[in-house]
């Protein structure tokens, strides 16, 4: 797991705070079809399993995990994805 000291500039940002399996991957795949290679997109969740299924599913489809970070404001987490093809 690569962990972030900070939160990344996204093009794009889900907020799937509340939402469980399997809405935190079918929503982020959705939104990055309408990304250009290279944007990012930053998901909010606070789903624990994410933790582990995001990065699977980008190895998985070719779309690079770029890391999380905590965001203790909003108790969640922010995972990065950028849109390789």
């Amino acid at each position: 797991m690569k962990f972030l000291e900070q939160a990344c500039p996204a093009d794009v940002t889900a907020d799937l705070v509340y939402r469980v399996c399997p809405m935190h991957l079918l929503e982020p795949a959705e939104l990055l079809k309408d990304l250009k290679p290279g944007q990012v997109l930053e998901i909010l969740t606070d789903y624990d399993g994410a933790l582990e299924d995001i990065p699977a599913w980008c190895a998985k489809h070719g779309q690079e995990f770029m890391g999380l970070c905590e965001d203790d404001c909003d108790h969640c987490y922010r995972l990065y994805i950028r849109k390789v093809a």
